[in-house]
């Protein structure tokens, strides 16, 4: 597994490569803009330019996520165009500065088949505004809490059935939502068991990402609460599972934990376990 953090675009998105190479990081993911606003002021040509050639200097591969304020599922007429404007603007950035995922929450809404099929609309209509984009949209699993929607592997494959170009989205899969959503991680025997549900209901093969976070509450609490590795309640178990899966040796895998400080350390935390016997 390729491993690292979710890094600071203070100063410019090119900046956070230099912060993901002070923390021993492989991989990286960031904003494209500010994640709690729905627009920003659009990217210039020196930025995208210093993107790209700090990717190809440092060599180390970026995923994106979207804005939290996005709801695909939301039945609101204003809420919903504007959240379809902001993945639009979100993937445009994406693509221009040679991002290859975008990963977003699927959307909230108290009756699941609406919104579900709301969500699948949602992203017809985004893909209809950028046609040809090499850049794809990840729907993110979710801890459930309240009416989130994605946080059964039957959600994600549903919208994936509904979409009209289901090969222009991916998945990412983030341990603490996995283990808060009632998939249970902790031990080996559980962790195959929930890698062959995915396998069977969603297919490995569309997961792009990982998000690599323990969970700060119990296992089916559905409260989406980060913590580090191995100081939560799913433990360090899983993450050597997944680490050392030959299956995702290439895949991205990005810490989003409380303290962005300790990044470095969990970094080689992590490292470490993928070489333990």
């Amino acid at each position: 597994m390729l491993i690292g953090a979710h890094e600071s675009i203070a100063g410019g998105v090119s900046q956070a490569f230099a912060r993901a190479e002070e923390h021993g990081a492989r991989a990286l993911q960031i904003f494209t803009k500010n994640a709690r606003g729905w627009s920003a002021p659009p990217l210039t040509e020196d930025e995208r330019l210093a993107f790209r050639a700090e990717a190809k200097r440092s060599g180390l591969p970026v995923i994106a996520h979207g804005s939290y304020l996005v709801n695909l599922a939301t039945e609101e007429p204003a809420h919903r165009e504007r959240s379809i404007d902001c993945v639009t603007e979100e993937l445009t950035r994406c693509e221009r500065l040679g991002i290859p995922y975008l990963v977003m929450h699927p959307g909230t809404h108290p009756d699941a088949e609406r919104g579900l099929t709301l969500i699948a609309q949602g992203l017809d209509e985004v893909h209809a505004r950028c046609p040809r984009f090499r850049a794809r949209v990840c729907l993110e699993g979710t801890a459930g809490q309240g009416a989130s929607l994605g946080w059964r592997f039957e959600h994600l494959a549903e919208i994936l059935s509904r979409v009209g170009r289901e090969e222009r989205l991916g998945v990412c899969l983030d341990t603490c939502h996995l283990f808060a959503a009632g998939y249970d991680v902790s031990t080996p025997r559980g962790y195959e068991a929930v890698m062959a549900e995915c396998d069977k209901v969603v297919g490995l093969a569309r997961v792009r990402c990982f998000h690599l976070n323990d969970c700060k509450k119990p296992l089916g609490c559905r409260v989406d609460r980060h913590e580090e590795p191995g100081k939560g309640a799913i433990g360090l178990t899983a993450f050597r599972c997944l680490v050392k899966d030959a299956r995702f040796v290439d895949t991205i895998g990005v810490l989003e934990t409380p303290f962005p400080e300790r990044y470095g350390e969990n970094i080689r935390l992590l490292e470490s376990l993928g070489r333990r016997k």
